[in-house]
């Protein structure tokens, strides 16, 4: 697992590769088998049952505002995209591993990332309490934002409820509706989008994989 502070001179990518093979590597370890195969199944279940035409796709504008919450203030599309390009990560949680692998990677190239001209956010359904846990215990740069009820996920097509995960979760002591504030086991899909200052997707990347997030590289080329 790579210290604070060291970035491997590959840059971001090496360092995103380095995070997601340990993580790997301690679940294959760890997770019972069983469990392991029943998220291999409701992934593979996923990728077949999503088509890509239900994502929002490049090109397309969003027309809903976005309207979210970091730390009680209310944040609106327009703040998101005063005078900059939006790279906007959906993820699924605090306690994903590799959901917070991704942004902890993301925090190191922040730095690279504005001087292309864009921001940075981060979003999920979790309740803005515990957005702000994960953003003071991951010392992270940019706004982690609540999406209550997937609301916004929802308008770029990510939401899906897998029954198996489900009882994985009540089995392994995840309690959904407890992280996000209400009654449901919805998450949505781990997904990047670039929006352009008029709110037009430039890039999108949606992957029912949540153990395959995009290379910090990978966005910034999108941005170049």
């Amino acid at each position: 697992m790579p210290v604070a502070g060291r970035i491997p001179s590959g840059g971001g990518d090496s360092l995103a590769r380095e995070i997601f093979a340990e993580r790997k590597e301690t679940i294959a370890k760890y997770v019972p088998t069983e469990t392991q195969a029943l998220y291999s199944r409701v992934i593979a279940d996923l990728k077949e049952t999503a088509s890509p035409g239900g994502f929002c796709l490049k090109g397309a504008k969003l027309h809903a505002s976005i309207s979210s919450i970091t730390r009680g203030n209310s944040v609106s599309s327009a703040e998101l995209l005063e005078r900059k390009r939006l790279v906007l990560c959906f993820f699924r949680s605090r306690w994903c591993p590799f959901c917070v692998g991704q942004l902890e990677a993301m925090n190191r190239i922040l730095p690279r990332l504005q001087l292309s001209g864009a921001s940075l956010a981060a979003i999920s359904p979790q309740t803005v309490q515990q957005s702000c846990f994960m953003a003071d215990q991951h010392k992270l740069q940019f706004p982690s934002l609540s999406d209550p009820g997937n609301h916004l996920a929802r308008q770029f097509g990510l939401v899906r409820v897998p029954d198996d995960q489900q009882a994985v979760y009540q089995r392994s002591f995840i309690n959904l509706p407890f992280g996000n504030g209400d009654g449901s086991w919805e998450l949505p899909i781990p997904a990047t989008f670039t929006l352009d200052r008029d709110a037009t997707i430039l890039s999108a990347r949606a992957d029912p994989d949540y153990t395959n997030p995009p290379e910090p590289e990978e966005i910034l080329e999108r941005l170049s």
